[in-house]
C-alpha cells in the first residue's frame, strides 16, 4: 500500500469514528443505569472493518472506545480496583473494540457484499452485548431487583437496548452496502481473496 492510499485510508477512518461518536450521541432512548438505543452509532466504525480490514477496523473501534470513555465514563457501584478494571474493559475497551471484527464475522457471506456486512454487524453488536452482560454480572450486580437471579436481570436489562440497536445496525448495514453495490456494481467483494486486512 502507498503513502497515499494509508493516508486516505487513515482519513476515512477519522471521519468513521467522528461520524459514530456523534451517532453516539443521538439517543433514541436511554435506559437510567446506563445503556442507550443510538442512531446506529457502532455501524461507521464497523464498516472502517469492513471497507479496510480487520486491522484499521479495530484500530478505528479502539480509538471509539477510548472516546466513549472520554465522554461518558460510569464508576463502579463499589470503590473498588477490581470493579474499576471491569468496568474500562467489559462496558469500554473490549465492548467498542469488537466492532473491528465485522469483517471476520461476515467472511461466511463475503460473495454477498449487503449480507456480509449486516451478518459482520450483526455479530459484533451481540460480541458487545455479551460484554456487556458479563459486566452486569460482575460489576452491576447490586442493581438486580430483589429475588431476581442476576444473570437474567443483566441478561434482560442489557437485551433491552442491545437487541434493538443490533437489529437497526444490521439493517442500516445492509443498506448502505445493497446502495453501494447498486451505486458501483461489479465491485470487488468486500473481503480479499485470502481473508486478510490490507
Amino acid at each position: 500500500m502507498n503513502s497515499k492510499s494509508r493516508t486516505w485510508i487513515m482519513a476515512e477512518c477519522a471521519l468513521m469514528i467522528a461520524l459514530s461518536t456523534v451517532l453516539s450521541m443521538v439517543k433514541i432512548f436511554e435506559f437510567p443505569q446506563g445503556g442507550s438505543i443510538t442512531a446506529v452509532s457502532m455501524v461507521p466504525v464497523a464498516l472502517v472493518a469492513l471497507r479496510h480490514g480487520t486491522k484499521w477496523g479495530l484500530t478505528s473501534a479502539f480509538v471509539f472506545s477510548l472516546l466513549q470513555m472520554l465522554m461518558g465514563f460510569v464508576p463502579p457501584p463499589a470503590n473498588d480496583i477490581l470493579l474499576f478494571v471491569l468496568v474500562v474493559l467489559l462496558d469500554y475497551v473490549l465492548a467498542f473494540t469488537v466492532l473491528g471484527l465485522s469483517r471476520v464475522m461476515g467472511w461466511p457471506l463475503r460473495k454477498y457484499k449487503a449480507a456480509s456486512a449486516g451478518m459482520g454487524v450483526l455479530v459484533v453488536c451481540l460480541l458487545r452485548y455479551l460484554c456487556s452482560f458479563l459486566s452486569g454480572i460482575l460489576v452491576w450486580y447490586p442493581y438486580a431487583p430483589e429475588g431476581v437471579p442476576v444473570w437474567l436481570y443483566s441478561l434482560s436489562y442489557n437485551g433491552a437496548y442491545m437487541i434493538p440497536e443490533a437489529i437497526l445496525s444490521c439493517v442500516a448495514a445492509v443498506l448502505i452496502f445493497a446502495a453501494l453495490d447498486k451505486m458501483f456494481p461489479g465491485s470487488r467483494p468486500l473481503s480479499s481473496k485470502t481473508g486478510k486486512s490490507r
